[in-house]
Parts: C-alpha cells; structure tokens; sequence
C-alpha cells in the first residue's frame, strides 16, 4: 500500500445541508477538461485484456498524487484506492474497467488509437470501443472531488478493474477475480456503484432498470468429430458439416419452444465455425464457438442443461460425436430494488427527473455482476451520443466506428460523486 498526501486546491469547497450533501456545479465545470485531457490520453494508449500495464500506472500514479491509499497488481493489473472521510461511516465502491478490445478505429480524431497488438495469434488495432476510456477518465475525476472534500462520514473505495472484455485463454481475470482476492473486504463494502457509457443515448440522459437490468452471457464450444471422405463420394464420410447445421437449428428451438420466453428475454448465438480445408474435401471435424444471454437464473440453467443433452444426441444422429463447452462469462447484472428505489433521486437531482429513464432489460452482459452478487449494487448507463446524432444510427459497441461525446463525461463525474455523498447520508 502506498500514501502520499496532497494539499487542497482552493475553491473545492462542500456545502452540507441537513439532508442533502452537494458539490458546487461550478467544482465539475472546472474539472471538465481535465477529466477529457486524461479520456483522450488513455483511448489514445488502449490495452488489451489482462495486459493495462501502462493505464494501471497513469490511474495509480494520479491516486497517490492524491493522497489517496493505492493498491496496485489486484486481479493481475487492478488499481484499488481507498479514501477515507474526516469521520467513519459506510463504506462505498465506485468501480471503473480499463480494458480495450481488439478493434482497429475507423474515427478520424486528434486521438485516434494507432496501436496494434496481437489477439488470438492475430495482428489487430486495439481500441476502446466499448468507452471503457471514459470510465476510467470519470473515476479519476470523481477522486479527485472527493480528496478534495472529505467533510462526509465515509469511506471511498475506488475499484479500477482489468479484463471486464474476458481474460485471455487460460487466464483468470475481471471482477470474478477481484472479488477472489478480497476487493469489497478490508474495509468491508456496503453498497457499489458503476456506469457505463452508452452510444445510443444522448448527452445529458441516464437510463436504468431496477432488478435484472443486463444478461449473464456464457461462452459455449461445440466440437463435432465425424469422417473424412472425398467430397465426390460422401456416402464413405459421417460429415461434421451436416450434423453442425441441425445442431445449430436445433439450438434455436431452446429459445423458441423451451424458454418461457414472457418471462424473460434469452439469446443462443453461433458467432464462429471453423471446418474443412479444401473444396473437395469432407472434413474430419467442425468446431463452433457461440454465446448464450439469459436474464433469468432458472432459464439459465435450463438452457445449460439441455444443451449438454442435446448436442450431442442431435450429432448421434448423424453418426457423429458432439463434445459440449459452456463458460460463464458474466452474470446477471442485478440492481439491488431497494438500493435502486433509495439512490433514484440523486440521479434525478443531478440531470433531471424527465433524463432519468427507465429501460427494458438488454442482453449484453457486464461482469460488475460479481460485485452485485456479494454486496448490494446499481448500475446505469450515461448517455453519450452527441445531440446532434440520431441515438438508432449511432454507432453500436464494439465497432470500429463507435464514437462518444466527450461532453458527457462531466455528469458522469456528478452522478458517482453525488451517488456516493447521498449514500452516505441515508
């Protein structure tokens, strides 16, 4: 652990009030272009899963300059900060994820990522195009706020997470990690909170949905041996190619005639399928990777359970053999109903009640699910699409041409630092 401290900057001034603890507008005005100076910085230096050796140190370095306690090397590169109030008191989490995806941008912009790497054994540009750099820009801001207003009765845990995107192959990370080494405990967490920004809603706008708000996504492997054969005489083969397509129709009839599907929402998706070398010739063997999305725990399991029956019964009949794969990559991101009915005004308060919005459930995924899971926790997207960009054409995620405005930074800032005050006050 390392301290160091720090003096305060004139004009970062609380005001308390009886019920309601608020930093002046004019503390995130000034920090604006500070908090898009570090944005630009990191979305111009942007690492991979498990690898955020150089963002690890910019964030470290800016907590201690501080006088923030710093953890560093948590789930392999975490950064964790811990602030303590003038008086003890709940103890809260604010968590941020670092890490970037294997994207080579598109965007012309005077920060465009230039950076390449290598991901799965191939070359690739690296990009933060999930916002994953506006994440950790907000943090960095909201810590500066309150170490330089610490009249509350608390304590701040900062949690500055790696691999939110899946650790490499054979790697453990993210917050399933974190939480195995200890991040809510020493001091023992009450409540956490975290954002994410959102390139299909506009700048000023948050949008939420209290209980299961996103899906838990497991990442499935299907490998199917057959028999070799030439292509002109496929009566010698047992064709692994035929018996993936029924495998992947019959997939699909775990959503559409075995999900309840009024109760929740639930997604199988073959995303890759890998068999065959040449024209002519019937392959040995097939291998499909995929994603299932549930919203529902029993759902969950059901389709986990009927997918190991079967897979490999459908391959059978067609004389193959189906070997079935299911990895938990995220769970349910679940927002705690009575910390999400307790905490709703703070966000009404600090954007306005009528850009405060109640959303349906979606079937991304987000691991901040682990932390939900050991303490009470509430979620929420930040809008980021600029006013002047239709929120349905925007760019999606995970696209090299995903775009948000900077100018939604500032309310992220102000909806955590506010988040966290009021939390303390209840």
């Amino acid at each position: 652990m390392k301290r160091t401290t720090t003096k305060l900057t004139v004009g970062l001034v609380l005001i308390a009030t009886t019920a309601y603890s608020q930093i002046k507008d004019a503390v995130f005005d000034a920090l604006e272009s500070k908090v898009i100076e570090w944005r630009h910085h990191i979305h111009q230096n942007p690492e991979l899963s498990n690898r955020e050796f150089k963002t690890a140190e910019y964030v470290a370095a800016h907590l201690e300059g501080l006088g923030i306690e710093v953890q560093t090397g948590v789930a392999h590169t975490g950064v964790v900060g811990i602030l303590k109030g003038k008086r003890p008191g709940k103890v809260v989490a604010l968590r941020a994820d670092m890490d970037a995806l294997p994207v080579t941008e598109r965007n012309d912009l005077p920060y465009k990522s230039e950076v390449l790497s290598t991901f799965n054994g191939q070359e690739t540009g690296v990009m933060h195009a999930c916002g994953h750099d506006t994440h950790v820009a907000i943090l960095m801001g909201v810590a500066e706020v309150l170490s330089k207003n610490r009249n509350f009765s608390g304590t701040v845990k900062f949690i500055f997470q790696p691999a939110e995107e899946g650790a490499p192959p054979g790697e453990e990370g993210g917050a399933k990690l974190m939480v195995k080494e200890g991040v809510l405990n020493n001091p023992k967490v009450d409540a956490i909170f975290g954002l994410h920004i959102n390139s299909g809603t506009h700048v000023g706008k948050i949008s939420y949905k209290p209980g299961g708000m996103m899906a838990a996504s497991q990442r499935f492997v299907i490998n199917v041996k057959g028999k070799q054969a030439h292509g002109s005489t496929p009566w010698q083969s047992i064709d692994p190619i035929v018996a993936g397509t029924q495998i992947i129709n019959g997939l699909q009839t775990l959503i559409s005639r075995e999900s309840q599907l009024t109760k929740e929402g639930a997604v199988i998706s073959v995303g890759s399928i890998h068999s065959g070398i040449r024209f002519n010739i019937i392959p040995e063997s097939l291998e499909m990777i995929g994603t299932i999305r549930t919203l529902d725990k029993d759902m969950k399991e059901l389709i986990r359970n009927r997918m190991l029956e079967m897979v490999p019964a459908i391959a059978k009949a067609y004389r193959a053999e189906a070997t079935v794969d299911i990895q938990d990559g995220a769970d349910i991101t679940f927002n705690n109903l009575a910390l999400t009915k307790q905490m709703l005004p703070t966000l009404q308060k600090v954007t306005g009640a009528d850009k405060v919005i109640e959303i349906d459930a979606i079937t991304g995924a987000e691991d901040f699910s682990y932390f939900q899971n050991e303490v009470p926790g509430f979620f929420f997207f930040l809008g980021g699409t600029p006013l002047d960009m239709d929120e349905k054409t925007a760019p999606s995620h995970h696209t090299p041409s995903f775009i948000v405005d900077d100018a939604g930074m500032k309310l992220g800032v102000k909806a955590l630092t506010q988040l966290t005050l009021d939390y303390f006050k209840k």
